[in-house]
């Protein structure tokens, strides 16, 4: 699908409609705008600009749902969403600490985080959740295509609110036909960008006084000291974009390899 040439405008994290039908999801409730029991919503637009607006629609509406429900990554198919661990921290006590004497610094070795994140059945992979209804509803029997989403991604992406995850785009999909085309490929969905999880984490270290504190990436998001904050049970790829951000600034330092990576906050 093609978009006029002006660039899209910001979409944000609350669905553009202020009417809202209510729907109920496998965990809780999420209100669906009123668009999304409107048949044409599910076919692409032909006018240029009839079509630009669809886009900004169907991204509000990909954005606050992911929000509603804390996914951080959207199966390309709109079928399977990877979600904020609800659970984070509810694993066995971690061992201690051992201090690099080369360094000075301290880590957890990578054999004894692989054995604590084993024991919990992994660490900072999210919760599997079914998100098949944000792209079909079954109430009026309308799907959106695989190359649609495909193209409602590509727009968020665009406006710094998606990512590919890997970085680079899988193939494009058929228009029609195997509606499983790109469930094992996902994207980031940025409802909250690694900037704006940077500045929580920032935040944290400020109003907890973390500052020179070196924390494993596993303790930062899965410890105790983080319980009750946004970014608690977040993924430590999302955690690791964030961080780099406060590395840029100068407010942080990443270092260890990738099994144990720890960070210090200045």
């Amino acid at each position: 699908m093609t978009t006029p040439s002006p660039a899209p405008p910001s979409v944000s994290a609350d669905p553009s409609s202020s009417s809202t039908t209510t729907t109920t999801t496998t965990n809780n409730t999420f209100n669906f705008p009123a668009e999304y029991f409107f048949p044409p919503f599910f076919t692409r637009q032909t006018n240029l600009t009839t079509h630009h607006a669809q886009l900004i629609k169907w991204s509000s509406l990909v954005l606050a749902y992911c929000r509603h429900h804390r996914i951080l990554k959207l199966s390309l198919s709109g079928t399977t969403g990877i979600a904020i661990n609800p659970n984070a921290g509810d694993l066995p006590p971690l061992p201690a600490l051992d201090t690099n004497p080369a360094t000075g610094t301290t880590l957890l070795p990578s054999q004894v985080l692989a054995s604590s994140a084993a024991a919990a059945g992994g660490t900072g992979s999210g919760t599997e959740k079914d998100t098949t209804d944000l792209f079909h509803n079954r109430t009026i029997n309308r799907r959106l295509s695989p190359a649609d989403i495909r193209e409602v991604i590509d727009f968020l992406r665009r406006d710094g609110r998606a990512e590919y995850v890997g970085g680079s785009p899988p193939p494009p999909p058929p228009r029609s036909g195997d509606l499983s085309a790109g469930s094992s490929a996902f994207a980031w969905i940025y409802w909250r960008t690694p900037e704006e999880w940077a500045a929580l984490v920032e935040a944290w270290v400020d109003s907890t006084g973390q500052k020179g504190s070196v924390l494993t990436l596993y303790e930062l998001v899965e410890g105790d000291g983080s319980r009750g904050t946004e970014f608690h049970g977040l993924d430590q790829e999302l955690l690791l974009k964030a961080l780099q951000m406060l590395v840029k600034r100068g407010k942080a330092q990443v270092f260890g390899n990738e099994d144990s990576l720890g960070v210090k906050f200045f």
